[in-house]
């Protein structure tokens, strides 16, 4: 899924992360990763916001950088 916001936003989002949630990306990744198994993007990024209260802007970050990061590993 493209993101509504710049790559900047994105990047200031994630940075923003720890201090806003209090829990690093990798623990978010984690539950991401052992939560409801949510095949759509919005639906992990709406799981994420009922489930933990997380903003809809960090939710989108959180979840896109994952996917980010997944794909990646699948590349390696």
């Amino acid at each position: 899924m493209s993101l509504n916001h710049s790559e900047e936003t994105h990047r200031n989002l994630l940075a923003r992360v720890p201090r806003i949630t209090g829990r690093e990306l990798p623990e978010w990744f984690a539950a991401i990763e052992d939560g409801p198994s949510f095949l759509r993007f919005e639906d992990r990024v709406k799981w994420l916001r009922s489930e933990h209260g997380l903003s809809h802007g960090h939710a989108t970050a959180i979840v896109h950088e994952h996917d980010l990061r997944r794909a990646a590993r699948a590349f390696e």
